[in-house]
């Protein structure tokens, strides 16, 4: 996922995407054994991390 198309989004838009993150990671951790592509995890976590920073840059913009 780019940060460019993140930084598009409203904060709302942020909250719930960030709850699908952490749901299909929560589940990917669940299935780790069974799974062929651990790499998606990191990526996941990546994702997880963009979000919550971007989500906090919306947050320091407001307070502005």
């Amino acid at each position: 996922m780019k940060a460019s198309g993140l930084r598009e989004m409203t904060l709302l838009e942020l909250t719930k995407k960030l709850g699908e993150l952490e749901r299909e990671l929560w589940a990917l951790r669940i299935k780790v054994s069974q799974q062929r592509n651990t790499a998606r995890i990191g990526e996941l976590r990546r994702d997880v991390a963009r979000v919550k920073m971007l989500m906090a840059a919306h947050g320091e913009a407001g307070r502005r």
